[in-house]
């Protein structure tokens, strides 16, 4: 069995088919959203998910989160004393939502449809399939999150003759995708986006304006008193979330160690102050989305259904302008957090031929433009350096296009196919992909002809071919899913290193996620509210040091009741929709 794994930048979820539709797998401790983040504790024990959550509120310096726009470059964080990269992290995060899959489905799982962001490009997609490599999981298929989204949609909607387009504002990346549905098939007509905007962002432009209000610099507090950042980040969340739904929201302030007392200043927060304090984060949805419709060359009158994908597509403001671009009231007939997933399970469904969606065709689009290096004459002056595109962005995949070139001087027997990924005029502002030289060119005048075929698949693997035209000679590159720089006994270590990561058993994870929400909730709480909850946590505490099974049940049930009545933050929509709607 295939299942679908969305890896998102603040949430993770897994979803597999079940019967004729899709239905998501919950985590160890019943939800259906497993945070992305990753943390070590004092004893050297892997946190991952909502444990990590929790223990990263007071310890902010062991635990981190948002790795995923790392994922592709030269980044590395510090924790428990051990180097990690946004891969080795991500792989934590994969191997969770692998266990809660098997624990569910009662046997091993080993493949599966991991979706990215539409704008990741080359580097960005191969670290993913590395990450779920490390995990001993074998990524079948990298598809995009709109696209995910838009194959969920599609199959309810797969009798209709519609444009739609899919805006997907998730904690970490924003993309949109303009799709069309016909006679059961669902075209992607154009993807557009970016990797670096999300509700994370507007998190932290609400956090920064509370501290710019009482005199305070957001980066000179990260660094000074991070506890305090992370406690009123999270303050700052709950009232992004509230928003969603009231005119006005309450945070407080803690102070200086991150602690709330009785007198802890207040602070209210409108939506018109909420709007204002991340208009220039919202005003960056607009280039993608024209972009996305000049690609696909519909205009929004076009468009029959605008569909929100991403839990922060809740937002009033956010709303309220895409509504403006696209002329039209966006719906959300599936929860957005859920629906990527739930669209990653489909596709692996198509892959396993499953009879459920027989009726169901699929095409996806190239998200970046895929060309070479190139010389110019330019006057009386030659000039390397120009990007010759082969396969432009949008273009639908699979493709196979081949372009002629020609020898730039007289009696040269070698080129070099040097491969770039990007949309800038110039190789030097796009992304290398690799080189390979093509040898026994006859030789003759300048001009000698050379065919460049580029073929490229739904997983975004790369075959380059070059053809001496004259002898029919030739040379290959294939830019696939193998992360550079990696021996083959790199990765076998890496594996070892993960495998290493001390894991808690799934039972124990519930219970240690309840002791680190208790405790963090415990600094929030009135003081005349503490003894309650300290008087259940030492009998929780006693229970599972005995190992006492009806006690452990007993003080975990009312320790929940307690904390769900305290805890602002605990009663997000997390269980809505959970299966197909």
């Amino acid at each position: 069995m295939i299942v679908g794994i969305d890896l998102g930048t603040t949430n993770s979820l897994v979803a597999v088919m079940d019967g004729t539709a899709p239905r998501l797998i919950p985590n160890s401790l019943g939800e259906w959203l497993t945070p992305s983040v990753v943390g070590i504790d004092e004893d050297g024990g892997l946190l991952v998910g909502g444990t990590a959550k929790e223990y990263q509120v007071l310890h902010p310096e062991a635990c981190v989160g948002l790795f995923k726009r790392s994922m592709g470059v030269n980044w590395t964080c510090t924790l428990g004393g051990r180097k990690f990269t946004a891969v080795e992290l991500s792989s934590l995060v994969l191997r969770s939502l692998k266990e809660d899959a098997e624990a569910e489905l009662k046997h091993p799982i080993d493949r599966a449809v991991i979706t990215v962001p539409a704008y990741f490009n080359d580097d960005q997609r191969r670290a993913t399939m590395r990450a779920a490599e490390l995990v001993g999981l074998k990524a079948v298929r990298i598809i995009n999150e709109p696209t995910a989204a838009a194959i969920a949609y599609g199959m309810q909607d797969s009798e209709s003759e519609k444009v739609m387009c899919v805006v997907d504002l998730g904690g970490g990346t924003f993309d949109v995708s303009v799709l069309e549905i016909f006679d059961g098939t669902l075209e992607i007509r154009a993807s557009a986006g970016e990797t670096f905007l999300g509700g994370e962002d507007f998190t932290t432009a609400l956090t920064r304006w509370v501290l710019g209000e009482r005199g305070i610099v957001f980066e000179r507090a990260e660094m000074e008193t991070p506890t305090l950042v992370s406690r009123l980040r999270k303050e700052c969340e709950t009232a992004k979330r509230t928003l969603t739904s009231q005119e006005s929201a309450t945070l407080r302030i803690p102070n200086e160690a991150g602690e709330f007392n009785d007198d802890s200043p207040v602070v209210i927060v409108t939506r018109e102050q909420f709007a204002d304090c991340t208009q220039r984060i919202l005003e960056r949805i607009d280039i993608p989305i024209r972009r996305a419709l000049g690609d696909a060359k519909v205009k929004r009158a076009d468009i029959h259904d605008v569909l929100l994908v991403g839990g922060a597509t809740r937002m009033r403001s956010f709303i309220d302008r895409v509504m403006e671009l696209l002329g039209q009231p966006p719906r959300c007939g599936i929860n957005p957090d859920h629906v990527v997933a739930l669209g990653a399970a489909i596709q692996a469904a198509l892959i396993e031929q499953n009879k459920a969606v027989d009726d169901l065709v699929v095409t996806d689009v190239a998200p970046f433009t895929l060309g070479v290096d190139s010389c110019r004459i330019i006057g009386s002056e030659e000039k390397s350096g120009y990007f010759f595109p082969i396969i432009t962005r949008n273009t639908t995949i699979p493709t196979s296009r081949t372009r002629r070139v020609g020898t730039m001087h007289a009696n040269q027997t070698v080129v070099r196919i040097a491969v770039y990924q990007g949309e800038g005029r110039m190789v030097e502002q796009n992304l290398s992909l690799g080189e390979f030289m093509l040898e026994g060119i006859p030789k003759g005048p300048a001009g000698q002809a050379v065919d460049i075929r580029f073929s490229y698949d739904l997983n975004g693997v790369l075959e380059v071919e070059a053809t001496i035209v004259a002898t029919q000679k030739k040379a290959t590159l294939v830019i696939s899913r193998h992360a550079k720089g990696m021996s083959e006994a790199e990765i076998r270590k890496a594996v070892a290193d993960m495998q290493a990561l001390k894991s808690s058993p799934r039972e124990e994870a519930v219970n240690r996620h309840l002791l680190m929400r208790a405790e963090r909730l415990y600094q929030e709480l009135p003081i005349s509210e503490r003894d309650r909850l300290d008087d259940l946590l030492t009998g929780f505490e006693s229970a599972l040091e005995e190992n006492d099974t009806a006690a452990i049940a007993l003080f975990r049930s009312e320790l929940e009741q307690f904390l769900n009545l305290f805890d602002r933050g605990a009663n997000d929509a997390d269980h809505d929709g959970e299966h197909w709607t």
